[in-house]
């Protein structure tokens, strides 16, 4: 089995949305918005970036009742 790997540091931009399929998984969806600081040619500049994040079963709960 493959997998990727991402650690982000951000903020959400809403409270998880816990929900369960219909044969009784739980499923959360949450978004978070990661903030970039850098410089570009001595100018101080910065961008957001925003990711759409679901995950499943225990970890699903605890986002929804942790974050």
């Amino acid at each position: 089995m493959n997998y990727n790997l991402a650690v982000l540091g951000g903020n959400l931009t809403r409270d998880p949305e816990l929900r369960y399929t219909s044969n009784g998984q739980s499923v959360v969806d949450m978004s978070l918005a990661v903030n970039r600081h850098y410089s570009l040619d001595g100018e101080k500049k910065s961008e957001v970036s925003f990711f759409n994040i679901v995950a499943w079963g225990k970890q699903a709960e605890a986002c929804a009742n942790y974050l």
